[in-house]
């Protein structure tokens, strides 16, 4: 029993990092957001992540390994994830968690700037306040969802939707999502700096 979770877990892997293999929106999808981003540093704006659980782990995974750094010696690159307990609790508490993040970008996020926005179901609530005051200040929003057909991927410049995958649970699109970001912290790096 045991083996066979563990074998059916690697196959359900398996065929989201196949179906991303022949998804060529995909791909060119992931090359133009690399491009948005370098516009935006070389411009000198910043990204700012947000997701939620999981999502919000991979938000600040993303922010640091471009402010911090990822496989060689470069410049550090303006990115933070929305994750302070304090300003999360805080919002929540006054003005409810669907506006936790947008209450961040109000304070935060100017027109050039961009955000990268995660939700496995494409539907959270403060994602979706979160993009909509993105786009109301002219800044441009890259998502990350999974399984298509979500509010979020229909108000996003740029989606990464993740298809594929035969399983209900939401792990298998954060376990893409990751490997998304790292592919496009890579594209960065290099156009950047060792182009």
């Amino acid at each position: 029993m045991p083996r066979d979770i563990i074998i059916n877990s690697f196959k359900e892997a398996q065929d989201c990092l196949s179906y991303a293999l022949s998804d060529k929106n995909l791909q060119k999808n992931i090359i133009l957001a690399s491009e948005v981003l370098c516009k935006a540093f070389d411009a000198g704006y910043k990204v700012i992540s947000c997701g939620n659980g999981g999502s919000m782990s991979d938000a600040m995974h993303f922010a640091e390994e471009l402010s911090g750094k990822f496989r060689d010696e470069r410049k550090a690159l303006p990115a933070v994830a929305i994750s302070d307990p304090g300003h999360l609790t805080c919002s929540a508490n006054d003005f409810g968690y669907h506006r936790v993040f947008s209450r961040y970008l109000e304070a935060h996020l100017k027109k050039g700037d961009v955000l990268l926005a995660i939700s496995t179901s494409g539907n959270s609530a403060n994602i979706l306040e979160a993009a909509k005051y993105a786009k109301s200040v002219g800044s441009e929003v890259i998502s990350l969802t999974g399984n298509g057909g979500s509010v979020l991927a229909e108000i996003s410049d740029i989606n990464l939707t993740i298809y594929g995958s035969k399983s209900k649970w939401a792990d298998r699109i954060q376990e893409m999502h990751i490997k998304i970001i790292h592919i496009i912290i890579e594209l960065v790096e290099k156009k950047l700096f060792y182009s």
